[in-house]
């Protein structure tokens, strides 16, 4: 079974008061936690990489433990999504392991989440940045929730390294006014609204 020894894990959190309006009471909160481990594929294709996401649930469960923490405990957490930055000497499938293990484990630990995990992911160089996208966890279509929190690790990824990234929001964009389905109204049983 490969191996994903974690070299770096950071955390990054946001309060946001306003966005040019009125201050937001009570602010909105947005974190992300970022981990910077051993890519074992980097440099050789291998055509089975399915198994190493068996591998990977452990820090996914870690990640998603400590960003709820982080974010005060779960009470309000209503936006979440993930994100990779697979390193030069690596392909866009390795980022894809990160699906199962990233996603599942903030849905285990959050509870009823009904709503695809938003995600985003590439190849990129040291000190890239990546924008991961945001959702409702309950309701896609709550527009108030789309967004995204940009994070980089300025020593990674190295070519030989993968950053794995999930990201959770309490709240939904300070003075968001575009309509549509509002959290509110959120029936939570499709995923979709």
């Amino acid at each position: 079974m490969p191996d994903f020894p974690l070299r770096k894990l950071s955390v990054l959190t946001e309060e946001i008061h306003h966005d040019g309006g009125p201050a937001a009471l009570p602010p909105r909160r947005r974190a992300a936690i970022m981990a910077l481990v051993a890519n074992p594929f980097a440099g050789r294709h291998a055509a089975e990489l399915q198994p190493a996401m068996e591998t990977l649930k452990p820090l996914g469960l870690m990640m998603s433990g400590r960003l709820i923490a982080a974010l005060g405990g779960r009470e309000g957490i209503d936006s979440y999504g993930k994100g990779v930055i697979v390193g030069a000497g690596g392909e866009a499938e390795h980022g894809a392991l990160w699906h199962v293990p990233g996603g599942y484990a903030m849905r285990e630990l959050l509870g009823e989440s009904r709503a695809i995990v938003p995600s985003a992911m590439k190849v990129g160089a040291m000190g890239a940045t990546l924008d991961v996208p945001l959702g409702h966890i309950n309701a896609a279509y709550v527009r108030s929730h789309f967004d995204a929190i940009t994070v980089s690790m300025p020593d990674g990824p190295r070519a030989d390294e993968i950053l794995f990234v999930l990201a959770m929001a309490v709240g939904g964009r300070v003075h968001a006014r575009m309509g549509g389905l509002e959290a509110g109204q959120v029936r939570g049983e499709d995923g979709l609204r």
